[in-house]
């Protein structure tokens, strides 16, 4: 194991003694779980957003997958952990903020001046919070998107990480990718599009 890997992973977990719900898991997310994200990419892709980086996991699995640090922007809502991707990632843009308000946080960086993104990378324990709080969140993704975008999220469980009646309200379609075993604990990834009106 990496020494930055060790003390990505106490960091992780250590943020989650402190606050179990906001944090969603114990230990950051495996090489695989980040593979299967990647994978369900466009191949066109070149601009991606990601929500809730951790320590940096899917952040470095974006990079080393031929995302262009200035075209790679990563949100945080926990100040530890924001410090911690900010000195792993000098060059990557690393904001400090609440995913409800991605649009205008991406747009006073600027990041949005140079288009959309072509997809969403989400780590955030959707699946746990309250309806209106998911529809925010993707409201404010989906603002942020190319038309065609996609939104990628992992989750614990077999349940589709956004309530049927939310991705309704926002005319979403959702599609389940890869199940990963090796995850602590196992994940699943799910796939949301907007329909096309």
């Amino acid at each position: 194991m990496k020494p930055h890997r060790k003390v990505g992973a106490w960091t992780f977990f250590r943020q989650w003694l402190k606050n179990p719900l906001r944090v969603a898991a114990v230990a950051p997310s495996s090489a695989e779980l980040a593979a299967a994200m990647i994978a369900e990419l466009p191949d066109d892709v070149t601009r991606v957003i990601e929500l809730g980086g951790g320590t940096g996991a899917i952040t470095r699995a974006l990079l080393e997958a031929g995302i262009r640090d200035e075209d790679l922007l990563v949100l945080e809502l926990n100040e530890e952990l924001h410090a911690h991707l900010h000195l792993r990632f000098p060059r990557v843009p690393v904001l400090l903020g609440d995913a409800r308000e991605l649009a205008q946080l991406a747009r006073g960086h600027g990041y949005l001046e140079q288009g959309p993104a072509d997809a969403i990378v989400s780590g955030l324990g959707l699946l746990t919070m309250p309806h209106p709080l998911q529809r925010d969140i993707l409201k404010a993704a989906f603002a942020c998107l190319k038309e065609g975008g996609v939104f990628v999220q992992f989750t614990y469980g077999p349940a589709a990480p956004v309530a049927d009646a939310v991705a309704r309200a926002l005319s979403l379609q959702v599609r389940r990718g890869d199940f990963v075993l090796r995850n602590v604990p196992p994940a699943t990834v799910f796939v949301y599009s907007r329909t096309r009106r």
